[in-house]
């Protein structure tokens, strides 16, 4: 059975939309009228400095931080699941694979079941989890953020402690989720040479929305080079010439 079948109509205009958000902290505004929607079956990125507001936007949708003002609006019983950018497990902890991935969840079996062979982690079902590598621990969180069968996954820049090998795996596993699975994606993400093949957009954020778009148009934007520099940009430029010449 195709896992659209399983998951069921999800047919909602919008998941997400935040109208004119700001947030302050000491009198520092951290976000500066933010107007987002994140829309079914959406995959969206969000690129900026350290300090631009990064986390504290996706906090905002979580509902960890609240707006000095503006609107937040969610889609009637929207399902949101996150996987932050770490998670300890103490060592002295014996938690296999398969007891962390039904923590506190409901799951039907024939879901779960093509979750695992999804993320590629049934080889790792009876490992404990002290023992998993940076990689394989990312994609055990994954496939727990999926299994319950989201809209939207929220993800706060998941590959920041992997090797770039394992960077280009784990977001491979992140484009073959979105091409197969039902859900949204909203990232944080500082890789975009990764990204840019994937996404299909890009918010680039320094406390308010400098630029957004298609990847290829926001790395043009005089905004996008003012903040990452022109040397970057021209690399980024090549990047995604190379990439669409390649496809």
């Amino acid at each position: 059975m195709d896992i659209v079948q399983l998951v069921g109509n999800m047919t909602k205009p919008a998941l997400i939309e935040l109208e004119h958000i700001n947030v302050e902290w000491d009198n520092f505004k951290v976000l500066d009228n933010i107007n987002l929607i994140v829309e079914p079956k959406d995959f969206v990125t969000i690129v900026g400095p350290n300090g631009a507001g990064k986390s504290t936007l996706l906090k905002c949708i979580l509902g960890v931080v609240k707006p000095k003002s503006g609107k937040l609006s969610k889609a009637a019983d929207l399902k949101i699941n996150y996987v932050p950018q770490r998670m300890t497990i103490p060592a002295s902890l014996p938690l296999r694979v398969s007891d962390f991935l039904m923590l506190n969840k409901n799951i039907r079996t024939n879901i779960a079941d093509w979750y695992l062979e999804m993320t590629s982690i049934e080889p790792l079902i009876n490992k404990q989890m002290k023992n998993l590598s940076g990689g394989e621990f990312q994609q055990v969180l994954i496939a727990r953020a999926l299994i319950d069968e989201p809209q939207l996954l929220i993800l706060d820049e998941p590959a920041q402690n992997l090797d770039l090998q394992s960077q280009t795996r784990f977001y491979d596993s992140i484009n073959n989720i979105y091409e197969s699975v039902p859900v949204a994606i909203l990232m944080v993400s500082h890789d975009l040479h990764l990204v840019m093949s994937k996404t299909k957009r890009v918010i680039c954020l320094f406390h308010h929305i400098c630029c957004s778009g298609k990847p290829g148009d926001v790395i043009e934007d005089p905004e996008f080079v003012s903040l990452f520099g022109e040397d970057f940009s021209n690399m980024m430029r090549s990047y995604h010439h190379q990439h669409d010449h390649k496809h």
